[in-house]
């Protein structure tokens, strides 16, 4: 999912045994074994929580080699026809085996090799810790999620209607302010700048609500720029401190982070985007990516999204019944259903993330306990699409045919 300012399209819409293989065409090592203008994402009207469909066991294949040659041609295929210069893949179940491999090259212009120990922006994934710091105040009885947000923050159009729920559903009707033309000039205009989250907001309140609070699926950065905003109110810290301890170290997690500003720890590949004013490709690397906060600004790697992939699934960090409302999906896109900050496409659950020079996909299959992690450095669209969700297509064709993720092009809705 874009956390971009080009596009509010949801693309849902990044995780043993590591292995540290090298560049495509360079001999590849592998382990067997256990361990411009926006584009809205589409409205659609609300039926009652379905329940996330349960996978059998058998759906995921023993990890041969000869599956994993067979991953690998479908990897390279993507990668050449959507023109993305690197990609990390990790792939695992238990008792099913483990397949990690990385093609192509973090750095254009050396030519140094993508590996799977880089560090990655993660874009949109950031929401699934921002929703889960949430929901661990919840289970702290600091807050409801049926508190409306007007109880935290001034100031928000139907603010005493629109739900602390709804927000982490996406059903607020509020207008993403990353959609705006005023700020995508702004931000373009000078990558570097750090922005607020009240300037954010701003953004998004010169505009009118799209429609009644959660009449309709709506995929809105400006919905969990709030929820950072009321995790700061309850807590009484910074989000970065507060989701950096209680959510980032409380998992375990050791290379992941929400930065302050542009800060990028090394190493990590170089990232490229065609998000400029002149349309042509530029290295994204050390844009500041405060811009996107709450919703899209961490950092993480492959070994730790391995791990998180199963915690946000499972609910490692919450209450079952709080996990169980987390899980409620509702009708987004053919095919998927988005909860409280994380998505069910076709089974998979997770999020997937981009902003200018990155794109990851981070997602769980429950049945056979499988986890797949997908990073690469550009998120340039192929064909109307994000390579991160071609990527999740061509790998689960092959390992679970019933279930596919994969997401349509976006509409535009018009706003």
């Amino acid at each position: 999912m874009r956390t971009s300012w080009r596009s509010a399209a949801v693309a849902a819409a990044a995780l043993g045994l590591v292995v540290s293989p090298v560049a495509a065409g360079a001999g590849a090592a592998y382990a067997w074994g256990a361990g411009a203008p926006a584009r809205p994402a589409v409205t659609v009207p609300a039926p009652a929580p379905t329940p996330a469909p349960t996978p059998v066991s058998e759906e995921i294949p023993q990890l041969t080699p000869a599956v994993a040659r067979e991953l690998d041609g479908a990897i390279r295929e993507v990668m050449t026809e959507a023109k993305v210069p690197g990609v990390i893949v990790a792939l695992s179940a238990p008792g099913k085996g483990t397949y990690v491999r990385s093609f192509g090259v973090a750095d254009k212009a050396t030519g140094m090799p993508m590996s799977p120990g880089l560090n990655t922006r993660i874009g949109s994934e950031t929401k699934t810790f921002t929703v889960t710091a949430v929901l661990q105040l919840v289970d702290e009885g600091k807050l409801g999620l049926d508190d409306p947000i007007g109880k935290y923050v001034d100031g928000v159009p139907n603010g005493d209607r629109i739900t602390l729920r709804e927000l982490a559903g996406m059903r607020s009707g509020l207008f993403n302010y990353s959609a705006d033309e005023d700020f995508g000039k702004a931000f373009l205009a000078d990558p570097s700048r750090p922005f607020t989250p009240q300037q954010l907001l701003g953004y998004s309140f010169k505009h009118p609500v799209l429609f009644e609070p959660n009449a309709k699926f709506d995929y809105s950065n400006t919905n969990l720029i709030l929820l950072g905003l009321v995790v700061e109110k309850v807590t009484g810290q910074k989000l970065d401190d507060y989701i950096n301890r209680e959510v980032v170290a409380a998992a375990g997690l050791k290379h992941t982070l929400f930065p302050v500003g542009a800060e990028f720890p090394s190493p990590h590949a170089q990232g490229y985007t065609d998000q400029t004013l002149s349309g042509k490709t530029a290295n994204a690397t050390d844009w500041n990516p405060s811009w996107g906060w709450a919703a899209g600004a961490m950092i993480s790697n492959l070994s730790d999204l391995r791990s998180w992939a199963k915690t946000v699934a499972t609910g490692t960090l919450l209450k079952p019944a709080t996990q169980a409302e987390r899980l409620k999906v509702v009708p987004s896109l053919p095919g998927a259903g988005y909860g409280l900050g994380i998505f069910n496409v076709q089974g998979w659950i997770g999020h997937n993330g981009s902003l200018p020079g990155y794109q990851s996909l981070t997602v769980y299959l429950p049945g056979p306990q499988a986890t797949l992690v997908v990073l690469l450095n550009t998120d340039t669209d192929y064909q109307g699409n994000e390579p991160s969700t071609l990527f999740g297509q061509a790998i689960t064709k092959i390992v679970t045919p019933d279930h596919v993720f994969t997401l349509p092009a976006q509409p535009v809705t018009g706003h």
